[in-house]
């Protein structure tokens, strides 16, 4: 299973570093030592806190999100595949994007929940790199 740093993670929630050590400490996010001693978060345990991080950030009012370029760099939530088909949610920041794919491009670029990926979208398609 893939982990993150905390300045990584900060960086897939968009906050800080120091907003993401913060809520370590306070023990709102799991971490534990890798073996060069970095504090580290497990990617699932990071992506299921991003669900909850956005949840919180769209109650707020008056905030506005923005992307560039249509990239959202971000944490696989989701995967739902079927014999054929498949379908990938990614919490990028504020943002929850659900792609429609084949299955095996999702075996290809090997998509779990907890990977780092970028949503791109274009008109009502959603393009999905792996980081």
């Amino acid at each position: 299973m893939q982990s993150y740093t905390i300045g990584q993670a900060a960086r897939l929630l968009g906050v800080s570093p120091d907003t993401a050590r913060r809520w370590a400490d306070a023990g709102r996010i799991a971490t534990h030592r890798d073996d060069g001693g970095r504090r580290v978060i497990d990617g699932r345990d990071l992506a299921a806190f991003s669900i909850e991080v956005a949840k919180d950030a769209t109650a707020e009012e008056g905030v506005v999100y923005t992307s560039a370029r249509n990239a959202f760099a971000g944490i696989v939530t989701a995967v739902k595949l079927g014999d054929i088909a498949a379908q990938v949610e990614i919490q990028a920041g504020p943002h929850r994007l659900v792609s429609l794919l084949t299955r095996e491009a999702v075996e290809e670029l090997g998509l779990e929940v907890g990977v780092q990926a970028t949503a791109r979208v274009k008109s009502t398609s959603v393009h999905i790199d792996r980081a």
